[in-house]
């Protein structure tokens, strides 16, 4: 068990780790409507993250990026949750935006450097409303 950071939350959040072995862009290397990696760069480039717990150590950033998650959020394509390794003030905004705007959630956390190694080889993980991790 590990205890993670809540940028943004309020609920439980479980699902499949799919951790990326490079940061993403949620704008214009992410396709909202569908939560397929565009990015062509990408090393998992085709790869859907809807309903995923995604496990990366940082964003790729853009001013951007609250618009898209928070579009992926309402249209139900988005992960499951974030966990970071660095915090992402513009994913939580977006996450946040979706929570008010649609009552739809996308919890945006982040953990330490041990903890993110961890969840990387997990399979499965939840995340409690107060941050914390069980890994299965």
């Amino acid at each position: 068990m590990m205890r993670a950071r809540i940028l943004s939350g309020g609920v439980a959040a479980e699902g499949p780790v799919m951790a990326l072995d490079e940061p993403l862009s949620f704008w214009g290397a992410f396709e909202p409507r569908t939560g397929v990696i565009l990015d062509v760069h990408h090393p998992q480039r085709g790869a859907c993250v809807t309903g995923h717990m995604l496990v990366m150590s940082e964003t790729r950033g853009s001013g951007s990026a609250p618009g898209a998650i928070a579009e992926a959020i309402r249209l139900g394509a988005a992960p499951a949750a974030i966990i970071l390794g660095q915090p992402d003030i513009n994913l939580a905004v977006g996450a946040e935006v979706a929570a008010a705007l649609y009552g739809r959630h996308c919890v945006v956390a982040s953990v330490g450097p041990e903890d993110l190694m961890r969840l990387r080889k997990a399979r499965h993980a939840r995340i409690s409303p107060d941050g914390e991790v069980t890994l299965r």
